[in-house]
């Protein structure tokens, strides 16, 4: 198995607000989102093959731009780095104010929280689970947050996978109106005992 990169020697600019030394795979980094330096990063990922349950596939730069001007009306939106590589993108709501309230009794506290990684250019063993560990870190960081709630699509089974990883349980098949999801919830106590054994 490949190594992750060594650190580049050009420091970036960005305002980190989160840092942690991740594993095997280095210290990973996260930073509110540029609209205008981030779009067309993202337009690349999200019209990846890999990404088709991002539902952005053959959208314009443009389109991208002002999706994500409109997230940014509700939502925190990062770009985490990875020994200063842009590796993946995160977006942080109340549950309250996305569709997803709509489909279940909202508990004070329950935040969403969607990830989108970049595409691989080498495998890394474990890169995944460490980025997605560390957006969970992240996020029970923060006081208010007191559980996490997520929706992915039914047949993606990677993401099923990291969340069970990480303690989510699952509750129930929902049908939002742009797919079929899948409706999970993960609290403190729970992504805390599912990585105390964990690498």
């Amino acid at each position: 198995m490949k190594t992750v990169q060594e650190r580049p020697d050009v420091a970036s600019d960005r305002e980190i607000i989160f840092s942690r030394e991740m594993g095997s795979i280095g210290l990973v980094t996260l930073s509110p989102l540029n609209l205008e330096e981030d779009s067309p990063l993202i337009h690349d990922w999200v019209n990846r093959d890999y990404a088709k349950y991002w539902m952005m596939q053959d959208t314009s730069l443009e389109d991208v731009r002002k999706e994500y001007q409109r997230l940014l009306g509700y939502s925190d939106i990062f770009i985490g780095t990875v020994n200063g590589k842009p590796s993946f993108l995160m977006e942080k709501y109340k549950a309250a104010d996305e569709i997803i309230g709509k489909y279940y009794n909202i508990a004070p506290g329950d935040y969403g929280m969607h990830i989108l990684v970049a595409p691989a250019e080498q495998p890394i063993q474990n890169f995944t689970w460490y980025v997605f560990r560390f957006i969970m870190t992240f996020l029970f960081s923060d006081d208010r947050v007191e559980r996490v709630v997520v929706e992915p699509d039914i047949r993606n089974k990677k993401i099923h996978g990291l969340n069970r990883r990480a303690g989510f349980e699952y509750e129930s098949t929902i049908k939002l109106p742009h797919k079929t999801a899948c409706l999970a919830f993960c609290n403190r106590e729970q992504f805390r005992q599912a990585i105390k054994n964990q690498p």
